[in-house]
């Protein structure tokens, strides 16, 4: 559960749900989840004293793929916004 992309300047856990970033050259990801809840107390929660799973950061289904640099821009766009596919 480690970090996929890690961002600076933008309050996460704050976006709606539905939200779409574009990062960089035309990948869209649309936020799906903020955070995750640990829904029973498993092993690993009885070993550690805590559970795991992280409670900040997003979820996101990625809508148009393509690869990410360091230091590409993420654009907040429209809730819902409509995207056009690549081709």
């Amino acid at each position: 559960f480690g970090e996929n992309i890690v961002t600076e300047g933008i309050e996460l856990k704050y976006l709606p749900i539905g939200t779409v970033l574009k990062i960089g050259d035309g990948i869209t990801i649309r936020v799906t989840q903020i955070g995750k809840l640990c829904h029973d107390r498993c092993a690993i929660y009885y070993t550690a004293g805590d559970c795991i799973m992280p409670r900040e950061g997003i979820f996101g289904e990625i809508l148009t793929g393509g690869t990410i640099k360091a230091g590409d821009e993420i654009a907040i766009l429209e809730k819902d916004a409509e995207i056009e596919a690549k081709t």
